[in-house]
């Protein structure tokens, strides 16, 4: 069954709202996004984009080449990752398609991701753009004609990389099914978004993280774990956030109790540290950094964990 936005109840899109239009202003929108800073830094921010982000193509896309990069069993059982590409021109895609296979080893250089390489299909999507180049690269004001209209400075954020999802969705329908999309963006500056189709640019490999952690969610269905300013202190659903301390999870048998005191990848030892799921207080993470936290650092044991599930999870649920 094709999910071509397995992510939408999960994380970036989580709050939309249009916003009512004037008399001289074109129709918008609001969007909840996560945004991605230089320096690893992950913030949710809210994005006021012009309603033209949405529109869908003019007609039918029926002629995107589509090429299999890696195929490792039916769509029922593995997990479907499409890339498509913005701002690369017929003369540039084989540029595309050194981004899109540079973009899959830092993300396959990542565990859980290279231990479970085989329960993935990775797609290429070859979408070519009129000019080459994104609008806002390399400053506000620069202007491009692009297949998927991607652009930086999205809602006043410099390194927001935003596209549009409709069109980038029906391009990535081409491959035989689809349960994340990534758009890369002919670009080096850095920067991306998460989302339905989180997006990357596909020149600068430290924005490759942004594949990492948006797969996080889908697949794992892991929280964020850095804090926002709004949030709700119930306990969550998600299995590496909890309002519970140490004491109360080893008593109730909860959440990752069974980590607690052992070691952690990012150099310390599993606990409960407050600050997750965009709340400062009243709700804990199981490490001091991870990345759901912070882009480069690694995955927590609770959530390698979970991906794993994840993984397996992918396989059984298409039986």
């Amino acid at each position: 069954m094709r999910r071509a936005c397995l992510m939408v109840a999960l994380t970036a899109t989580l709050v939309t709202g249009f916003v009512p239009a004037t008399a001289s202003a074109a129709p918008r929108f609001t969007t909840s996004m996560e945004a991605f800073e230089p320096g690893g830094t992950i913030t949710r921010v809210d994005v006021t984009r012009p309603a033209s982000d949405r529109a869908a193509a003019p007609q039918r896309i029926t002629t995107a080449a589509v090429t299999p990069i890696e195929t490792n069993g039916p769509s029922e059982t593995t997990f479907d990752l499409v890339f498509v590409g913005d701002g690369y021109t017929s003369t540039q895609l084989g540029t595309y398609s050194q981004h899109v296979r540079s973009s899959i080893a830092a993300l396959f250089a990542i565990e859980p991701y290279k231990s479970y390489r085989k329960q993935f299909n990775l797609w290429q999507v070859d979408v070519v753009s009129p000019q080459s180049g994104i609008t806002n690269d390399p400053t506000q004001g620069v202007r491009r004609t692009t297949a998927l209209g991607s652009y930086f400075w999205c809602g006043g954020i410099e390194r927001l990389l935003c596209v549009n999802e409709t069109k980038a969705n029906q391009y990535a329908a081409a491959a035989p099914d689809v349960d994340q999309v990534i758009m890369l963006a002919n670009t080096t500056k850095y920067g991306g978004a998460g989302g339905g189709v989180a997006t990357s640019s596909g020149g600068n490999i430290q924005a490759s993280q942004i594949v990492a952690h948006e797969l996080g969610h889908s697949i794992g269905g892991l929280a964020d774990e850095y804090d926002y300013g709004t949030c709700d202190t119930r306990e969550p659903r998600e299995p590496n956030a909890s309002a519970l301390t140490a004491q109360q999870m080893k008593d109730r048998r909860a959440k990752w109790y069974t980590w607690l005191g052992k070691p952690s990848p990012d150099g310390g030892t599993v606990g409960v540290f407050e600050g997750s799921r965009y709340c400062k207080t009243g709700m804990y993470r199981p490490s001091v950094n991870s990345l759901m936290r912070t882009l480069g650092q690694p995955f927590n044991p609770p959530s390698t964990e979970a991906m794993i599930a994840g993984f397996h999870r992918e396989g059984a649920a298409r039986h």
